[in-house]
């Protein structure tokens, strides 16, 4: 869709085109005096021109709508004035029937691009239901904004995988479980067998756990302090529920290991990194 307009009636299209993209409808703002001197390029016999113009009686814009119906596109008017040029130029007329601005003097364009605009957010709407887009399409849109985090961003783009995998065989001493999870800086790690399956997890609470029992920590086996049956989450699921299911514990984590779907180990998310997403 092309939308085109001048002077204030121009912003507001430029804002309408901006909300067509971003709700799923692709939309070009094009200026009627740059048009007129090339840009009518961007016209596809395909495309449809949504003109805004109170007075529809703009010199420019009218001459653009000559112009595009000659190349055989519809064209659907936003105006105040049914009656005008503009309005007898398009196929389609929304007449706004504005009585006056919102000017004391009844001169600047108030009221009348307001509802212009008003207008074009309900065509914006009208298209996404017709179209039928989920939340998941309008967050591809916005992959940069928080919607587009939690519907797009999964585990493991988050997740602290390769060399920042903090892991250790069971068959290793407690003395390197310390050092690994030092090392890490999660404040865990996950204890795998040979193949790297999740065996279990050491957290520090573990440790705090264990010491407290009076128990010599050095002579013990990491079998004998680890979680044998941590909470997971695969790879593919979305970082929000990790972060949701980190909440809803009776005792809330920061850490949870991250698994292929075959149990091997991958990396582990951690609160902090859900956090510094942005989720």
């Amino acid at each position: 869709m092309l939308v085109s307009g001048i002077g204030k009636s121009g912003l507001i299209g430029t804002k309408i085109a901006a909300t067509l993209r971003s709700t799923g409808t692709p939309a070009t703002f094009l200026h009627p005096g740059e048009a007129l001197h090339g840009d009518i390029g961007t016209v596809r016999e395909d495309d449809v021109l949504l003109a805004i113009g109170k007075s529809g009686e703009t010199t420019e814009l009218n001459a653009l709508l000559r112009v595009v119906r000659k190349i055989g596109i519809p064209v659907i008017a936003i105006t105040s004035n049914a009656g005008s040029s503009m309005a007898a130029l398009s196929d389609v007329v929304i007449d706004l029937q504005i009585p006056r601005e919102a000017c004391p003097l009844n001169l600047a364009p108030t009221a009348s691009t307001t509802a212009a605009l008003a207008v074009g957010d309900a065509i914006a709407i009208a298209l996404m239901k017709l179209k039928n887009i989920s939340a998941e399409d309008f967050a591809r849109h916005h992959p940069g904004g928080q919607l587009g985090k939690r519907l797009l961003l999964t585990v493991e783009d988050v997740m602290r995988g390769g060399d920042q995998k903090p892991v250790i065989r069971i068959d290793a001493s407690v003395r390197d479980m310390l050092i690994a999870i030092t090392r890490f800086h999660v404040g865990a790690v996950c204890v795998t067998d040979a193949d790297e399956k999740l065996l279990g997890l050491v957290t520090d609470y573990d440790i705090r756990k264990t010491l407290e029992t009076g128990q010599d920590l050095f002579v013990m086996k990491i079998s004998e302090i680890m979680n044998a049956s941590p909470e997971v989450v695969y790879s593919t699921d979305r970082a929000v529920d990790a972060l949701e299911m980190m909440r809803s514990r009776n005792k809330p984590t920061a850490v949870m290991p991250v698994l292929s779907p075959d149990r091997r180990i991958l990396g582990m998310v951690h609160l902090h990194d859900l956090v510094a997403a942005g989720i």
